[in-house]
C-alpha cells in the first residue's frame, strides 16, 4: 500500500519553507509507528525514500569491515569471488539484499532471497559468532554513517527499527542468539571487532579487489583519478581497519577534505524535496551483471548453484521469476 506523505501548506508559506516542511513529514509519518511492530515499513522507507545513497554506501562500507576479521577475510579470499570476479559477487550480494528489503523477507521473492543466501552460506563452516557480528555491521555501520553524513539525523525509532528489521532477517537465516536490547547488540558488535581486527594477507587481498572494483566505477575520462580514489576510501577507513588491510595512512590533508565533501553533499540534500518514489538496488546503474535480468536461484557462485538445502528455519523454495534489466517486481 502507497502511502501519502505530507500534503501542501498554506499559499502564504514562502517556497523554501514549504519545502522544508515537506521534507520532515516523512519522518515525522515514521515516529508514528512502533519500531518493533512496524520496524520493516520504518527501515524500508529510511532506505529506500529517505536515505538510499547514503545506505549503499554505508553498506558497501559494512561489507568492507568484515573482510578484517580473519576467518570471514580468509574464506572470502579462499573462494576467490571477489578477486576473480569482484563486480558479479557485489551484484549478488545488493540484489538478495534488494530482494528481501523491497519485497518483505516473508514474502515470495523476500523467502527466496533468502534460501538463496543460505544455501550458498551452508557450505562454508561460519561461525555463529562471525554471523552475529556481520548482521551487526548491518544494523551499526549505517547508524553511525548517517549520524555523521546524513542529511537529517536518524531518529531513534529508524535506529531501533533496522535493529529489528536485521533481527527478523537474522533469524530466518538461522542466526542464533542474537541479542535483543539495541545497546547489547552494539557493545557485542565493537567488543567483538577490537578482539578480531588483525592484519593478514587473505584480508589485505581481498579489500584490495573490492577498492579496485570501486576505482573501475570511473568513467574513463576520470579514469586518471584512480590514485586519489584509492586514496579516498583509505580515507573512509578507520585506522583499526586500515591497519587489519595494511593500507598505509593517507595524507593528513585528505581525510578533512573527503569529510567536508560528505558533509557538503548532505547540506545540498537537505535543500530538495523528498523523493517521489523509493530507490531500489536492483535498478541501480552499478549493478551490471545482469542486463537481460536474472532469476533469484541464479544469484551467488556458480559452485553453489545446484547445492541441496537451506539453513533450518527458512524456506527452501526459489521463486523462478526473471527480472529483466534489473527492475525488481514483488
Amino acid at each position: 500500500m502507497t502511502r501519502a506523505y505530507g500534503r501542501p501548506h498554506a499559499a502564504a508559506a514562502s517556497p523554501d519553507v514549504a519545502v522544508s516542511r515537506r521534507r520532515y513529514a516523512i519522518r515525522d509519518h515514521l515516529q508514528t509507528l512502533d519500531p518493533e511492530r512496524d520496524h520493516w515499513e520504518i527501515y524500508r522507507t529510511t532506505a529506500t525514500v529517505e536515505f538510499p545513497w547514503d545506505l549503499t554506501r554505508a553498506l558497501e562500507l559494512a561489507l568492507y569491515r568484515t573482510y578484517a576479521v580473519p576467518a570471514i577475510g580468509a574464506l572470502l579470499d579462499e573462494t576467490g569471488e571477489f578477486r576473480l570476479r569482484a563486480q558479479k559477487r557485489y551484484d549478488d550480494t545488493a540484489l538478495l539484499l534488494a530482494e528481501i528489503l523491497d519485497n518483505g523477507y516473508d514474502s515470495e521473492r523476500g523467502r527466496a532471497a533468502l534460501a538463496r543466501m543460505n544455501r550458498i552460506h551452508a557450505r562454508y563452516d561460519i561461525s555463529q559468532d562471525d554471523y552475529r557480528y556481520v548482521l551487526g555491521t548491518f544494523v551499526f555501520v549505517p547508524v553511525r554513517w548517517l549520524e555523521r553524513y546524513g542529511w537529517r539525523p536518524l531518529t531513534g525509532t529508524e535506529r531501533l527499527a533496522s535493529f529489528h528489521y536485521y533481527r527478523a532477517v537474522g533469524a530466518r537465516m538461522g542466526i542464533r542468539h542474537i541479542p535483543t536490547d539495541y545497546a547489547a547488540f552494539e557493545a557485542q558488535f565493537d567488543a567483538y571487532e577490537k578482539e578480531h581486527f588483525t592484519f593478514g594477507e587473505p584480508q589485505r587481498r581481498t579489500a584490495i579487489a573490492t577498492r579496485e572494483l570501486l576505482v573501475s566505477w570511473l568513467p574513463a575520462p576520470a579514469r586518471p583519478l584512480a590514485p586519489l580514489v584509492r586514496l579516498g576510501v583509505h580515507a573512509l577507513l578507520d585506522e583499526p581497519l586500515r591497519g587489519a588491510f595494511g593500507f598505509p595512512e593517507p595524507p593528513r590533508w585528505l581525510p578533512p577534505v573527503v569529510d567536508g565533501a560528505l558533509r557538503a553533499r548532505a547540506r545540498v540534500e537537505r535543500l530538495l524535496p523528498p523523493r517521489a518514489q523509493p530507490s531500489s538496488v536492483t535498478r541501480s546503474w552499478f549493478v551490471t551483471s545482469y542486463p537481460d535480468g536474472y532469476r533469484i536461484d541464479e544469484l551467488g557462485p556458480e559452485s553453489t548453484k545446484r547445492a541441496p538445502g537451506t539453513t533450518p528455519g527458512t524456506a527452501s523454495g526459489a521463486v523462478s521469476t526473471t527480472v529483466s534489466n534489473g527492475a525488481g517486481a514483488p
